[in-house]
């Protein structure tokens, strides 16, 4: 056998080489850190890569989801000093929201009201914009008849509605039932609003778009506990003033 050394081939192996790091160094290497790939057809992917399913575009979260109620069971004494945040000790309205807890686990008051407020805003103003699909995937379906009727007989006298959402001061759980698993929360909400109808001529005939006005609404919101879908529904409206 020749051991006449080759040029050639040594210049090739440094080639091999040097083309082999170059891509290692642009490809990167699997650490076993990173996240699995993305199904864009899977719910579940949606939610985790930060996006939402189609159709659950406008889905506010006022339950817990399994994975945060799996993670940090509260006890029963933080779960009744939770309680006593909303309701006496030893109420009606603390045994209301025992009831709902105990057949829905996902249930937490303090998370529940944090929902409902960002619910509230995005009604409010959905109302007032004439967006149709958001009232649609928010309210029940009796709510959004009375809701649609509104804005059909405002746009039929072409009036427009100019909004402006200050804040929430309170936000107050005031009712709670659970008959034959539907789970029931009415929640009394004191906001600030700057808020003016205009009519076709652009005159305002209605509120004052320089001044901001205390507005109070008790909202029903409704749940099936039985039912895999996790999101809450308003079911009923009433203003107070």
């Amino acid at each position: 056998m020749s051991e006449t050394f080759d040029p050639y081939t040594l210049l090739f192996l440094v080639l091999a080489v040097v083309i082999f790091l170059r891509l290692r160094s642009v490809l990167g290497r699997r650490t076993g850190n990173e996240r699995n790939p993305v199904d864009p057809y899977s719910a579940e992917d949606a939610r985790s890569n930060g996006a939402r399913a189609p159709g659950q575009d406008k889905v506010i979260p006022m339950s817990r989801t399994r994975e945060m109620v799996e993670d940090a069971k509260p006890s029963a004494e933080e779960i009744e000093t939770q309680l006593n945040k909303f309701a006496p000790e030893g109420s009606a309205l603390s045994k209301s929201l025992m009831k709902i807890i105990k057949v829905d686990p996902d249930f937490e008051p303090e998370h529940f009201v944090r929902g409902a407020k960002a619910a509230y805003e995005m009604i409010v103003m959905a109302f007032a914009e004439g967006n149709r699909k958001t009232l649609k995937q928010l309210l029940s379906g009796d709510v959004y008849d009375g809701f649609e009727s509104a804005l059909d007989e405002r746009d039929k006298k072409k009036e427009e509605v100019e909004s402006s959402f200050v804040g929430i001061s309170k936000a107050d759980i005031v009712e709670a039932s659970l008959k034959n698993k539907l789970a029931q929360v009415t929640v009394k909400f004191v906001s600030e609003l700057i808020t003016a109808t205009r009519d076709e001529e652009g005159r305002v005939i209605d509120g004052d778009p320089n001044a901001v006005r205390e507005v109070t609404d008790i909202w029903t919101f409704a749940r099936e506990t039985s039912a895999r879908d996790p999101n809450w529904k308003l079911i009923a409206t009433e203003a107070a003033n």
